[in-house]
This record gives C-alpha cells, structure tokens and sequence, in this order.
C-alpha cells in the first residue's frame, strides 16, 4: 500500500521544486520530504487553560510520527472558552468557532496534502470541530484529548468551576460573603486542563475514545499527569500504524458507533451539549442518527456513574477509578454496546475494553444493578413548545414533571438580571428565547443562569426552557436546544408572561396552555430584539446555520434541514 497517497502530489518530480525548496528552508531533507506528511493540529491558545498544553503535547505527537517513519506537519487554529465568555456577547462566539476549527483543519489538511493526521483537542468545541475535519477528510486519523484539570479544594471539599457559577447566586441571595466567593474563585481552577466534571468536555472526551477516534484508556489521563506526554507520543505512532493499515474515518464513525457514544452519554450523566455535537458529526460522516435515537438509547440506559454536575466525583476521579474502558465494560457486560464497532487500533471495541482495570474499592462507576438511577441522564420532549424537539437534563435533580406560569425573556441577560434581583419565584418556568443557532447568533449557553437560580436556592423550584443552550456543568430542571427557535417561527416565541406552561418528561412533552391558533397568531407577530452582533463571522453563521434538532451545522454540501 502507497502510505503517501497524498503527499506526492505536493512535493514528488521536477515540476514540485519550488515546494521543496521552501520546505528545505524550514529544514525538512530529502529523507523528511520522501516519508509519510501527518498533519498535528491542535488548537493552543492562552485564553484558557483547557488548550494550554497543546503546544508540548504536539511536540510528544510528533517524536512519535517521526520513531515510526512519518513526517509530523503541525499546525494550530483556534479556540474559544466557554467558561471565560459565559453570560457574556463573548459567549456567542463559541458554537460558532466549531465550525471554524473544522472549516480551517480541513482547509490546511486539502490544501498541503496530508496522508493523516492527529488532532489535539481539550475543550468543548474544539473536541467535535477537529472530528468534524476528520470526518470531512476521511484520512486516516487519531484523536488525542488533552486532558481534565484537577480539582480544587475549598473549605475541605473538591471543588469546580461549577461550584464558582453557582456561588454567584448564592452571593446575590446573601448566602455567601464577598470573602467566600473570592476563596472559592482563587481555589477552584488550580492548573491547567478543561474542566473537570462530566461537563462538555469530558463528556466529548469520552463520546469520541467510546466512538473509537482515540485508543480506549487515553482521554481520561489528567492534563497534567506525568503520564500524558507519553499517551501523545503513543497516539503519534499510532497515527502511522492507522495509515498504514487504512483505517479511516468512515469505518470508525458508523452508526453503531454513534449509538455506543450516545449510550455512554446517557451513562454517565453527560452533558446535552453532546447531542448537539453528535448529531453534527453524524450529519457530516452521512450517518443517519436523529434525536429519537437519543432518546431511546437513554430510556433503556441506567445511569451509573456519579459524577458531577449531579454526583459527587470528577474526571481524574473517574480516571483513578478505572476511566473510560471500565465504563465501556460495564456496558458491554449489560449488552448495551455494539462490541463490534471498530476502533482506530484496529481492535474491536469489545477487544479493546476486554482488560479493562478496576480499582478496588472504587465509588465513581457503579454497577448495573445498583445504578444512580435506572435510565440515562437526558430526554427528548416534544410537544406544541418544541414540535422538533428539544433536550432535558435529568442527571442531578429527581424532579420529571413541572408546571407552572412563564416569566418571558428576549436574551439572556434580562433573565440573569431578574434571577439577581430576586424577580424569579418558586413554581416559575423560565423562558429564554432568541438565543437560538441563528437568533444568538451563536447558541449562547446559559450557565450564568441556571448556576445563579441554583445558587439562590431556587433549583428545585422552578423550571428553565431556552432555544440556547446549557453548560455541561448546569444541572436542575432545564431544558434546551428548542426547536424550532424563535427566529425561525418556533412557538416559543409565542410565549407570553403569565401563560401555563407544562414540561412533562413521562410523556417526553413540553406545552403550553394555548389554542394552536393563538400559537401561530403571536409566533408570527413576535420580533427578536434588536441586535449589534449580526455582523461579520456571526452574521455569516446566521445565514448559514440549521436547527439545533440536526446538529447546527452550516456545511450547505449537507443534506438540507
């Protein structure tokens, strides 16, 4: 087999010398020129400290493409934090720079002519938008997660990043003093790595090693674990083994696959914003997945591991306790994975998981007949609020059924002024609406929020729905990615003040109390607020970008939504 099927093009006979002169520049040889081209991509940035490690980490990739005859090629795009950007017009940016990522490893990856390539990810869109580029390219790749932070410690107990949204509304309550929220700030984030409980990040992590992108047991090794250079040098080998046997994206990425992630999603407690990301990746690979598959997957998928939002532990817990093959065990044990699907090593995923370890004693992934709960951590409601869909959080409250009158919002900032001002009463359901793909632009997440009414004592007494989105770290009675949004004629833009509005997850149906006939009347007479931020990259995503029940996507050579 020709492992530089690509490559020759670029830089092989006389009519290729100037490319070679330049790159002879840069101190690539004949021998460097004559091997195998892997594009490393990774998406370092000192915004954050999810992505900071991606520069080192690519330097351990690399010795491990050149130790097995390849040639690296690194590269870097961008990457937005969501935790920095939330309740901010920064935070509109964020499902947008998925794109982006995918749009710009793409370009790089056709434009210089890879043979494979390694993606280096670590924060909630950079995850799905270099798999994204992967499934566009289909050359054979490997996906390397850079790593969870640890947690921090304060007033004797491990803490997150969730804890600090949180305590923003317990400090506008008076719950906590000013002392206390800038404690808890200094402690909570102590190093580098995405955030570290079964938020987005973690979530994506685990989705994609249970997908079979990255070799089972590597995401979940701590961003700063004296271990994790070696697993990048490992995933830099194995880039060339994968090129050499012609393993590529589409014989990794089917829809049996799709669904072990999916399951993997519904048990661990994971965060809605993987629907999301799956669907898109879905759409781009071909696969026919829908969010009813979603919702069967996790109806039938007990929820076993405690981690939080809801639980109790956090990423390099659930590492130390066996990480991600003793999830994928107890899943195969329960005939709820596919343990056919292939895996990027060339084994099955029932192979790879066969020695998986677990730590005696260990609390974070529990056994099946003893589950947190006996279905998985999300739901799909429909009804005459979400006629296509929307997406239920149900890991980390007990709460399935609400009722109650709507205090309506056009954005989120007045529903993050309300919940600090003490507007926000028990029993309410709060409506966010223009906030969708098209009408953020950008799908704001609402962490800001839901970690205020958290925060102010409120989460088990009211209920939240948007056309955005929620943070991996949101928990409470929240629902999201509502569908149709409220730009595009979504019935929530119907919504009024005072009407009724029933969530109800037993019947998987989200109403409220009107006559479809004033549904339609106000939907149609509603106008999004005036908004400066539809220019530019975000007014080109505005024109482009689909409905959150297909994934978002803006790739118009897709199927139309």
């Amino acid at each position: 087999m020709e492992l530089r099927h690509r490559s020759r093009a670029l830089v092989e006979g006389p009519a290729r010398a100037g490319a070679r002169a330049q790159l002879k520049g840069m101190g690539y040889d004949d021998d460097a020129l004559g091997r195998p081209f892997v594009g490393v991509a990774h998406c370092w940035t000192e915004t954050m400290p999810c992505n900071f490690t991606h520069r080192t980490l690519a330097a351990a990739v690399k010795n491990g493409v050149r130790e097995n005859g390849g040639t690296p090629m690194e590269l870097n795009t961008i990457a937005i934090s969501d935790g920095i950007t939330m309740g901010t017009p920064g935070m509109r940016t964020s499902l947008v720079s998925r794109e982006v990522i995918a749009d710009s490893i793409e370009l790089v990856a056709r434009g210089h002519c890879f043979d494979s390539l390694v993606g280096i990810a670590g924060c909630d869109k950079t995850l799905p938008g270099v798999v994204m580029a992967m499934a566009r390219l289909d050359l054979p790749s490997v996906l390397l997660y850079s790593g969870s932070i640890r947690p921090g410690c304060w007033q004797g107990k491990d803490v997150t990043v969730q804890e600090v949204f949180e305590a923003v509304g317990a400090h506008s309550a008076g719950r906590i003093t000013d002392d206390e929220l800038n404690e808890l700030e200094a402690a909570a984030s102590p190093g580098v790595g995405a955030c570290g409980g079964q938020f987005t990040a973690n979530t994506m992590a685990m989705v994609f090693e249970v997908m079979g992108l990255s070799p089972l047991g590597s995401a979940m090794v701590p961003a700063e674990d004296d271990g994790k250079p070696g697993v990048a040098e490992q995933v830099g080998r194995l880039a060339m083994d994968v090129l050499a046997a012609g393993i590529r994206p589409r014989d990794v990425i089917t829809r049996e696959s799709i669904r072990n992630a999916m399951t993997a999603v519904a048990a661990s407690g994971g965060s809605t914003n993987a629907v999301l990301h799956l669907l898109a990746v879905a759409a781009e690979m071909g696969v026919a997945i829908d969010l009813d598959d979603m919702d069967e997957i996790s109806a039938k998928t007990p929820l076993i591991c405690d981690l939080k939002p809801g639980g109790r532990f956090v990423a390099t817990d659930l590492y130390a306790a066996g990480g991600v093959p003793l999830l994928v065990r107890r899943l195969l044990e329960g005939g709820l994975l596919d343990p056919d699907a292939l895996t990027v090593t060339g084994q099955t995923l029932g192979e790879a998981a066969r020695d998986a370890a677990e730590t005696d004693g260990q609390e974070v992934v529990l056994p099946l007949d003893r589950p947190l709960k006996p279905t998985g951590g999300l739901a799909i409601l429909r009804g005459n609020l979400a006629p296509d869909g929307s997406v239920v959080k149900l890991s980390g409250h007990e709460r399935n059924y609400h009722r109650g009158p709507a205090r309506v919002f056009d954005g989120e900032e007045a529903a993050m002024a309300a919940v600090l001002a003490g507007q926000i009463r028990a029993g309410d359901v709060v409506v966010i609406r223009a906030e969708g793909p098209a009408g953020g632009p950008g799908m704001r997440e609402m962490l800001a929020v839901t970690g205020a009414l958290m925060g102010a004592g409120l989460g088990s007494d009211v209920a939240l729905l948007t056309d955005g989105r929620f943070s991996g770290a949101t928990r409470g009675f929240m629902v999201g990615h509502v569908a149709p949004e409220a730009v595009r004629g979504g019935p929530i833009a119907a919504v009024r003040d005072g009407d009724t509005i029933t969530i109800d997850v037993a019947a998987r149906r989200m109403d409220v109390e009107l006559p479809d006939e004033e549904i339609t009347v106000r939907a149609a007479a509603w106008r999004p607020p005036e908004n400066p931020h539809r220019t530019g990259v975000l007014a080109k995503y505005e024109a482009q970008v689909g409905s959150a029940s297909t994934g978002a996507t803006t790739n118009p050579a897709l199927p139309p939504v």
